[in-house]
């Protein structure tokens, strides 16, 4: 109990950091935001205390460790204006050691033309948006109901010929009251690093003073970026699965999240599943936020489990205010 206390309390102390204003759109690696699992976007992305998957780190590094067995994923989504966002994730349980993961996401604009104000139609160049995160795991088992999880990301962000790269960390605990009960789940992620954009793009040639002739009006120079840090959020939330009968099961989730660029939120999410083969879910992503986005979120889930394996498939639909819908579909292998 005292080492749940003292994880508690860090956790705690690391998240006074974050600022308590609103200030959307002025952090970079938002991407780093979008949640792989199709399972648990369905249930309103209250993930902080899951516990079924290898993306299961992603909303708390401390679940690797309450894994049931190795599990491998596999993500695509198709994000607004055609953006697309593959992730891959893996963890491997070592008796007496732990769990240690790794997991890469991807994110890709396609091809974009370059216009200016001279050529409103196209210069005949195109660019792309690419970004990505590299991340490594560990989790371990301090007890028999807590366990305790940290993640380190590489993050880049690429705009054409510039460029942007930090390191973040993930890290959170999980505390199970009673065997197969209550989870108690807090994580902090993207505390890191602060980093800012360089690259051939932020070239000039500059005149230092227009109105004298004579003088070089083509001096090299650099435009200098302001340093920017990730989207820090601070999670906190209860997980309450509950056995109906040998064949029905029910779980729920509660989670709140305080974010350093925007306010904070309530996710809610439920899950009902039929003999460990068919799962429905439903749920409400960023409840009480202020100007939030997000709404209604809903899904299924498919489970076959033989010869060893754990083969899922899950898809989930979530709602946007303005700008439609999304679908969000994720492969596991557990072994």
């Amino acid at each position: 109990m005292v080492r749940t206390l003292s994880a508690g309390c860090l956790l705690t102390l690391l998240a006074v950091a974050v600022n308590a204003q609103s200030k959307t759109g002025t952090t970079i690696g938002q991407f780093t935001l979008v949640e792989p699992s199709a399972r648990t976007a369905a249930m309103g992305g209250a993930g902080v205390t899951a516990t079924a998957e290898a993306f299961s780190a992603f909303y708390n590094p401390g679940a690797l460790a309450a894994l049931e067995r190795s599990d491998i994923q596999f993500s695509h989504e198709m994000w607004f204006a055609d953006i697309s966002l593959i992730h891959a994730g893996a963890s491997f349980s070592i008796d007496g050691f732990g769990t240690v993961a790794a997991f890469v996401t991807n994110l890709n604009s396609g091809d974009i033309n370059v216009t200016t104000v001279q050529q409103p139609l196209g210069t005949g160049e195109r660019y792309s948006v690419n970004d990505l995160l590299v991340g490594i795991g560990y989790a371990m088992r301090l007890t028999d109901r807590f366990t305790l999880g940290l993640q380190v990301n590489y993050v880049t962000e690429r705009i054409l010929h510039s460029s942007i790269a930090v390191f973040g960390v993930n890290i959170g605990t999980l505390y199970e009251l009673s065997s197969g009960g209550l989870r108690i789940g807090a994580s902090l992620s993207n505390f890191g690093s602060k980093g800012k954009y360089e690259g051939t793009d932020l070239y000039i040639r500059y005149d230092m003073d227009p109105d004298r002739y004579g003088d070089n009006s083509s001096v090299p120079g650099e435009i200098k970026t302001d340093e920017f840090s990730m989207p820090i959020v601070f999670r906190i939330g209860l997980g309450y699965p509950l056995k109906i009968d040998e064949s029905n099961g029910l779980e729920f989730a509660l989670e709140a999240q305080h974010p350093s660029d925007n306010s904070e939120c309530v996710n809610l999410g439920a899950e009902w599943t039929f003999r460990r083969v068919v799962a429905l879910r439903v749920g409400y992503n960023s409840l009480f936020q202020t100007d939030s986005e997000y709404g209604l979120t809903a899904g299924a889930g498919l489970m076959w489990d033989g010869l060893g394996y754990l083969v899922r498939f899950d898809y989930a639909w979530t709602a946007h205010e303005r700008l439609g819908s999304l679908h969000h579909l994720t492969l596991g292998f557990g072994f």
